[in-house]
């Protein structure tokens, strides 16, 4: 991360001599990670070739717990992205308070070049390889982008498998909780799907309650996957005013407010906005729509250098990972933007994994709304710990995250 230079610079400047030398020794072991896997096994393709797979795990640190962390399939993945990821787990981890270190997973496969039989011989060979290096208590994996529910099943079948193929005896709650994330049915949770955009709500709503001046209603949301759609649905139901929706291929806008509801019910049979019917207005850059509230929802670096100046709007949370980059970081807090960090936005999701890993462990099976009332609990207090560090440190919200997360670790040491 590039502003970590200047995260440790403010971690250690407020502390004691005695404090110093703790500070000082977690920061040298944050800076690698614990352990780093490169993995390669083959497929059969449809047409009968055999292909060569390569995948990635990387378990960061592990001071409050298993590491944590989701399996992205991506032909563009590499171990440095992958490890990148892994320290901004353990970041988020801490900082949302929740017992799980930092790790992370990838695999160099573009899922939409595959057949179903395929995609699951790429899960099953992955699950194969690191089966032994996951479990309740060691790392706990999750879907994260391009995989899925379905996924998980997999991945938690053939690591059930492997250890009956060892003969490793472990308790049916146990071998549940090896990775969340899963199917309802087969011991997810219920509220899973929709928490890292519900979460965020809840961090925007204790930041619009905290915030000294008045913020407006209208939003724009940038990706229309996973998380943008239910952050989109949420906040229509709250009465905010959703201006403007993008997917990869289109900008929709209205500015008297979208109908959310029928554009969800729409894409449902039409897959991409640029075959909406011409009914629906479309604009270029999402970035440029004057608007109060700005939801990054897809991937990385969508705010850059290049268009950070440009944007018109007061708030940007960032419900994607890495969606500002540090140079647009830089423009717009000078910009007076108020930006919320990844690491505690979409904290929600690995707030709520925790809940089903504790649920399997259990043995019980939580009510969507004790879901609802436990995530809306943590991210208001992970929220508001951060507006106070942001205040001690006089920083960014960015900086007071980490900060917030580094004083957690430090207490572990």
């Amino acid at each position: 991360m590039d502003n970590l230079t200047q995260v440790a610079k403010l971690f250690l400047a407020k502390s004691s001599q005695q404090e110093r030398l703790r500070r000082t020794l977690l920061l040298h072991l944050l800076q690698t990670p614990d352990r780093r896997i490169t993995v390669t096994f083959p497929i059969k393709r449809d047409n009968g070739d055999t292909e060569f797979i390569t995948g990635y795990r990387v378990q960061y640190n592990n001071l409050l717990g298993p590491y944590k962390g989701g399996i992205r399939y991506h032909p563009h993945v590499t171990e440095e992205e992958v490890t990148q990821l892994a320290f901004l787990m353990t970041i988020k981890c801490a900082l949302a308070q929740i017992p799980f270190g930092g790790g992370k997973g990838g695999v160099v496969v573009d899922p939409k070049k595959l057949s179903v039989k395929e995609l699951e011989q790429v899960t099953q060979g992955y699950a194969r390889e690191i089966w032994d290096i996951v479990g309740a208590y060691k790392d706990v994996p999750a879907p994260d982008v391009n995989t899925n529910p379905e996924i998980m099943r997999i991945f938690a079948q053939e690591y059930q498998r492997q250890l009956r193929r060892h003969n490793i005896t472990m308790s049916k709650n146990e071998r549940l909780a090896v990775i969340t994330g899963k199917p309802v049915r087969q011991g997810g949770i219920a509220g899973r799907t929709e928490a890292t955009a519900l979460g965020g709500v809840f961090v925007l709503d204790t930041m619009l309650t905290n915030l000294k001046h008045k913020i407006g209603k209208t939003v724009a949301i940038q990706g229309f996957g996973n998380v943008g759609r239910h952050a989109a649905e949420i906040l229509y139901s709250q009465g905010f005013k959703v201006v403007c929706v993008a997917d990869s291929t289109a900008t929709l806008y209205d500015s008297e407010g979208l109908n959310i509801p029928k554009i969800i019910a729409l894409k449902e049979t039409v897959k991409s906005f640029k075959d909406f019917p011409p009914t629906f207005t479309r604009t270029k850059e999402i970035v440029t729509i004057p608007v109060d509230i700005l939801i990054p929802a897809a991937l990385e670096n969508a705010i850059t250098k290049k268009n950070a100046a440009l944007t018109k709007t007061k708030i940007i949370l960032e419900l994607a990972n890495g969606p500002v980059s540090p140079e647009a970081d830089r423009i717009l807090e000078k910009n007076g933007v108020v930006v919320i960090p990844d690491v505690l936005a979409n904290a929600g999701g690995v707030t709520v994994s925790f809940f089903e890993w504790q649920q399997n462990l259990e043995g019980s099976r939580w009510s969507k709304q004790k879901v609802y009332t436990k995530l809306k609990k943590y991210m208001q207090r992970a929220t508001k710990t951060v507006l106070k560090t942001q205040v001690n440190y006089q920083t960014s919200l960015r900086n007071a995250s980490i900060i917030t997360a580094l004083e957690r670790l430090e207490r572990k040491r």
